[in-house]
């Protein structure tokens, strides 16, 4: 069987995934049904929660039972969050779309990544697993970006809701994809054991292991929490600039083409240079980045912002590159599902500093703790990565 149409298959499903209009005027949009950024920041919690507790259950689950099934599961649920949103008025109907949104992310999140890396496995090609995870994320940011300009327009014309109803049919065209994805023939040794708790004590046993996968995957985290932001709260930013709405396609399009050629390049900058380099190298900009624009309250700040959107494109391929490379197929799903747990992790503990010092300073204010954040790891990477991280 040619598993390389799975390929495709995931590309067109990531495409339609992000074609979503409803993202560009989305803060906006909560803004105007009474939700403050500090009831964002709640269900933005809440969402990290939903993912901590389900994402390595899900799994698992992917792990024994397929792939398939689980990323068919998260484009449905994606579809009853937006019908939730079109109708949500009270903070508790937001909280139900972000809590769906959450089990979602759960189910895809390790799922659509043992299903690309073990689809090239068949095929013999594994180790263009950046160039391709790469692809996927350019078809992510070229939906998304169609999505925006074509949002902002819509918005300032038809008003907001009418995006979320776009958004719904293209989420549901998803769905209708992910329904012919092939299953892998991987065999999962999985099977000797029902038991979760030991899928996550062998997970644990391998991060210990491999302490330099740990540090990578942990910089993946910090990084990715911190770019989450910037992609949850800029509308608020460009508002504070007093930035018309009208302009907000343009610029959410233009901070996702700017990831575009990390995305592209990750796998020969990979080649080149060693990934302490990589690594110190980008969490070092991120912190000089959110310091700027934490401090700085102009339209140079926008530069700032996308420099860290520039650099952040190299960040996913390279570290979850490592970490596929160096797990067999049996618990791909399980482990990588621990670096989307991590991450979730450290959203609920960024976030909740974010939104303490958003109420206090403004959105500034919750940016400049992002960027005590990114100091702080950047210390703890350049003394602890020194010994531990593989080439």
């Amino acid at each position: 069987m040619n598993y390389r149409l799975n390929i495709w298959k995931l590309y067109a499903i990531r495409f339609f995934y992000n074609l979503i209009p409803a993202y560009v005027i989305e803060r906006l949009f909560w803004e105007q049904r009474g939700m403050t950024i500090q009831m964002v920041v709640y269900t933005e919690i809440i969402f990290a929660i939903t993912v901590v507790l389900l994402e390595v259950p899900t799994g698992i689950i992917a792990d024994k039972w397929g792939r398939k099934q689980m990323i068919v599961l998260s484009t449905l649920l994606e579809c009853f969050m937006f019908l939730i949103l079109v109708f949500a008025t009270e903070f508790w109907h937001f909280a139900a779309a972000i809590f769906l949104a959450g089990i979602a992310r759960s189910a895809s999140s390790g799922s659509e990544n043992a299903m690309l890396y073990d689809s090239l496995l068949q095929n013999g090609q594994e180790q263009a697993f950046e160039k391709y995870l790469g692809r996927l994320n350019v078809c992510d940011f070229t939906a998304a970006i169609i999505a925006a300009l074509c949002g902002s327009l819509l918005a300032s014309r038809y008003g907001f809701e009418l995006n979320y109803w776009i958004s719904f049919v293209s989420m549901l065209v998803s769905v209708c994809v992910s329904l012919m994805l092939v299953e892998t023939a991987v065999k999962s040794k999985s099977d000797e054991s029902t038991e979760i708790k030991e899928h996550i004590k062998a997970s644990v046993r391998f991060f210990r292991k491999h302490p330099g996968v740990y540090l990578v995957v942990l910089s993946g985290m910090v990084t990715g929490a911190a770019l989450s932001f910037i992609d949850e709260f800029w509308q608020l930013y460009l508002n504070r600039l007093e930035i018309p709405v009208l302009y907000s396609g343009l610029f959410s399009a233009a901070i996702m083409i700017v990831r575009l050629p990390g995305n592209i390049i990750a796998y020969v900058i990979k080649s080149r240079f060693r990934y302490r380099t990589i690594l110190s190298s980008v969490t070092a900009i991120f912190a000089v980045g959110f310091i700027y624009i934490s401090v700085i309250k102009d339209y140079t700040s926008l530069v700032a912002i996308f420099l860290i959107c520039l650099l952040s494109g190299i960040i996913e391929p390279i570290t979850t590159g490592y970490l596929h490379h160096r797990i067999n197929s049996s618990m791909r799903a399980t482990i990588d599902s621990f670096q989307s747990l991590g991450l979730n992790v450290v959203l609920i503990i960024t976030g909740l500093g974010f939104g303490y010092f958003s109420s206090k300073f403004d959105v500034f204010g919750g940016y400049g703790f992002i960027a005590c954040i990114c100091v702080a790891f950047f210390v703890y990477f350049l003394i602890v990565s020194k010994e531990t991280i593989e080439q």
